[in-house]
């Protein structure tokens, strides 16, 4: 069965024929406060996660009442996430907590947890495709990368390799150029960061990032939307000027993409723009080949990609910065456009505004 699912703000969960366009259902009081985020586990099970604190589970064969609730962050929860190798949920949120859920043995009650990661001013949380990796971005303009992921093991302060802190430089040319090289390390090796002690697992090790945006050198860079290339070759970034408020974001705001494969030098691909909706975080997507991306600008979309030819992120990286190539624009909404998401399995994409409507594209053949 092919569902489309949509987070809204006022505490339903929209369900689509993605085909048709027909509403499917609506669950009025999916929760308490804002749907952030929603994730399918399997072809009928999936997860939802909210501004009340709390995560729950749906079976699509039965929508009249959630499977359960998950209760164990003390803020907003933005993010879920599944590996499908130890079929543990992963959640992230406000709270600074990444948190994993054994959905191997819930019940009515819930399902046994525990907290994975802590970090401050956490934003956004990923894994790669293989789930080898977890990705966290955070307001303070940080990018966190823990490598050889196992999520068995809960990390405590120190109990994780470092192996190196890096920055992207950028030239100051607006984001037209910059040097091909690796970002300086700042920090020592990781031998002399964390000495590695005999018998400490290899796993879980982290890196950390802090991507510059041309022409914000000095500033900080809050990092708002997190994305994920399709292969785990890159990730995509929502970028503003930092600030002391995360729901005040500056006039402009960057539409970016960095390689992060270990040993690779970082080239930074960069799209800036003016931000039409000032105030609200707007989630961008790859499409599922990761030749084009979808991001939000005013009231509608812009489809970007490497080059002009749509090619592939390995045959088209730059020696240097270089800006995303506007392939197309679209503009459907009579609000500001929040989300976009291509549809894994159909020619298809979808975005949602402001007010609510939700819009649903088909190439035309």
């Amino acid at each position: 069965m092919s569902v489309l699912t949509v987070a809204c703000e006022q505490t339903e969960v929209l369900l689509f024929d993605p085909i048709s366009s027909r509403h499917i259902k609506t669950l009025t009081e999916a929760h308490e406060d804002c749907v952030n985020n929603i994730r399918f586990l399997d072809n009928r099970l999936f997860a939802t996660c909210s501004d009340d604190t709390t995560i729950a589970l749906w079976d699509l064969r039965k929508l009249n009442s959630k499977v359960c609730s998950l209760h164990g962050h003390a803020s907003w929860v933005k993010n879920i996430e599944y590996d499908t190798n130890t079929r543990l949920l992963v959640t992230s949120g406000f709270d600074g907590n990444v948190i994993t859920w054994d959905t191997n043995r819930f019940t009515e009650d819930g399902c046994p947890h525990k907290k994975f990661f802590h970090t401050r001013y956490l934003m956004r949380m990923r894994l790669t495709p293989d789930c080898s990796k977890m990705l966290i971005s955070t307001s303070s303009g940080y990018l966190l990368i823990l490598h050889d992921l196992d999520l068995t093991q809960s990390l405590e302060v120190g109990s994780y390799r470092m192996l190196r802190a890096r920055r992207t430089p950028l030239s100051s040319d607006g984001g037209t150029s910059a040097s091909r090289s690796a970002g300086s390390r700042q920090g020592n090796d990781s031998s002399k960061i964390h000495p590695h002690r005999e018998g400490m697992s290899p796993r879980n090790s982290l890196e950390v990032l802090t991507p510059e945006i041309p022409g914000e050198r000095d500033r900080g860079n809050c990092i708002t939307s997190l994305q994920l290339h399709p292969k785990g070759w890159a990730t995509l970034i929502r970028c503003s000027k930092n600030c002391f408020n995360i729901f005040i974001f500056s006039l402009s705001q960057w539409t970016c993409v960095y390689e992060f494969q270990e040993g690779a030098p970082t080239r930074p691909l960069v799209s800036p723009r003016s931000n039409v909706g000032r105030g609200y975080i707007k989630e961008l997507c790859f499409s599922p080949d990761g030749r084009l991306i979808c991001s939000p600008y005013g009231y509608g979309v812009r489809l970007l990609a490497f080059d002009e030819d749509c090619g592939e992120l390995a045959d088209c990286l730059p020696v240097q910065t270089s800006v995303l190539k506007e392939i197309r624009s679209i503009y459907s909404h009579s609000d500001v456009v929040l989300t976009t998401k291509f549809s894994p399995t159909h020619c298809q994409l979808a975005s949602g505004c402001l007010s609510g409507r939700v819009a649903l594209y088909q190439p035309k053949f």
